[in-house]
């Protein structure tokens, strides 16, 4: 967690910048005037568009970020004009909740509208706002995009320079088949009950059970993810309150050392969030428990509920995953491991080919993919081989195969490099390699778990044959993928044990 890797210091910088976006949304709302109420609303959109926005292009964000108010405006009217009619406000929430869930079907940009709607209602009952605060919170959430916007795209805009690898595209579907039309009945059956159990535990602070259900279905895709999400969101919170108790009680909304640790916090969210996810949540929870200081409402009491609230939002959220139209983890690993070995052949065929002397081929966006779908592949993993997993020898397979692709990957960094040389030459047995790596990710992806002759001869090909770099990457290909077919082609119930 602390010394995860940072090519390009690019976490650093984003979350340097995220504490400036949100300072100057905050300043630019105290600047005109405004309130409180609508300076907090203002440096949380800030902090929702430069968090949400992932597009893969800088004129995406920019799109997206200018749609935001599309999506929060009339959500935000909503949220306040029914602030004292119960049953019409709670009924609301929850058609905000799968709206903004089935949004994500539309990607980056669907993703990042969805959660900001939500966020605004969830904002509006945190912040206890009123219809005749409506004008002013306008004012407020207008001003922070485009604070917001004026540094991520004009002041510090590290897009340009390091464009963000895009991200894979969901796993296919049809109906209720689809990944987003599944979680948006999940989800939305998640914080429903959270909203109904929240209100007997409090009837003012009911909302944290609804946030914490929504929140662990942003960037899940099965059953174990999901519970395992829960459960780091549990702990963060946990540790969060105890850190509110120590740090946020005793400050008793002083306004200066607020608005530093505030800063700390924001720089927290933004630099955890793609390691840990309970740093993460700690760095929210302890947030949450700041602004409650400078409200005037914070007291130890208020700490507990809001973990008794998590705790009931992650409950919710695990019931529903298991019982509404669940998604295997087993299912959900196995269609990302097939996509990461199909990218495996694409960029070994395209490096072949392009030590072959093919002009057009380029192996470097396959290579990219990889990377990006082996995170997929680790997060879909990470149930199996979380500590707490009871399951041993899927924990030991799923290990197996992270390692094996990590070596993939690896391998074909290599290929890659090799191939960008203009000076390497082409060795015909660089065809009759790629054959077998394409034969032995055939069998790995099509149920056959055993790979065909020529691919085994070329796992234990001798040495004489592994002259030159690309051959020695191919063959280095060749026998992570031999050793695959042990993990994926047994039976996940079986022991576990490992091939000589």
């Amino acid at each position: 967690m602390f010394v995860a890797p940072d090519p390009g210091r690019l976490r650093l910088r984003t979350a340097a910048r995220a504490v400036i976006g949100v300072g100057a949304a905050v300043a630019l709302a105290e600047g005109c005037g405004l309130s409180l109420t609508a300076s907090i609303t203002g440096g949380l959109a800030a902090l929702l568009a430069l968090f949400t926005v992932t597009d893969p292009t800088v004129r995406r964000q920019a799109v997206t970020t200018a749609l935001l108010p599309a999506a929060g405006f009339p959500v935000l009217a909503l949220a306040t004009a029914l602030h004292g009619v119960t049953p019409l406000r709670d009924a609301a929430f929850v058609l905000v909740v799968f709206c903004g869930v089935y949004a994500r079907r539309w990607g980056p940009r669907g993703h990042a509208l969805g959660i900001f709607a939500f966020m605004n209602f969830f904002i509006t009952q945190f912040l206890h706002a009123l219809p005749d605060q409506l004008p002013e919170l306008y004012a407020a959430v207008g001003l922070a995009l485009a604070a917001s916007a004026a540094v991520r795209f004009l002041l510090w805009p590290i897009e340009r320079r390091t464009p963000p690898p895009a991200a894979p595209a969901p796993l296919p579907g049809h109906g209720l088949a689809r990944h987003t039309t599944r979680q948006a009945f999940q989800a939305t059956a998640a914080c429903a009950v959270a909203l109904t159990v929240g209100q007997v535990l409090s009837e003012d602070r009911w909302y944290w059970a609804v946030g914490t259900a929504w929140w662990i279905f942003v960037n899940t895709a099965s059953r174990g993810e999901t519970l395992v999400r829960g459960f780091r969101r549990v702990l963060g919170t946990v540790v969060g309150v105890a850190a509110g108790v120590l740090i946020a009680i005793p400050l008793d909304g002083a306004p200066v050392p607020t608005a530093l640790l505030v800063a700390v916090c924001v720089f927290g969210i933004f630099y955890t969030a793609a390691v840990s996810y309970s740093w993460m949540i700690l760095a929210v929870t302890l947030m949450a428990g700041l602004l409650y200081g400078l409200l005037g409402v914070l007291d130890p009491g208020l700490l507990v509920l809001r973990l008794e609230e998590t705790a009931v939002g992650a409950v919710c959220a695990a019931l529903a995953v298991v019982l509404v139209l669940p998604v295997t983890t087993h299912a959900t690993n196995d269609a990302w491991i097939q996509r990461a070995l199909h990218c495996v052949h694409a960029a070994t065929a395209q490096a072949t080919a392009r030590l072959a002397g093919s002009p057009t081929a380029d192996p470097a966006p396959h290579a990219a993919e990889l990377e990006t779908l082996l995170a997929r592949v680790r997060m879909a993993l990470a149930p199996l081989v979380h500590p707490l997993s009871p399951f041993r020898a899927r924990k030991a397979r799923a290990g197996q195969v992270i390692a094996l692709l990590d070596d993939c990957a690896r391998e074909v960094r290599g290929l890659v490099a090799v191939a960008a040389d203009p000076d390497a030459g082409h060795d015909a047995r660089l065809a009759a390699a790629c054959w077998r790596v394409e034969a032995a990710v055939q069998a790995l992806t099509a149920g056959e778990r055993e790979l065909e002759e020529p691919a085994a001869a070329g796992a234990t090909a001798s040495p004489a044959a592994a002259t030159g770099p690309a051959l020695a990457h191919l063959q280095g290909l060749e026998r992570a993928l031999a050793e695959l077919a042990t993990p994926l082609g047994s039976d996940p119930k079986a022991p576990f044990v490992i091939s000589a």
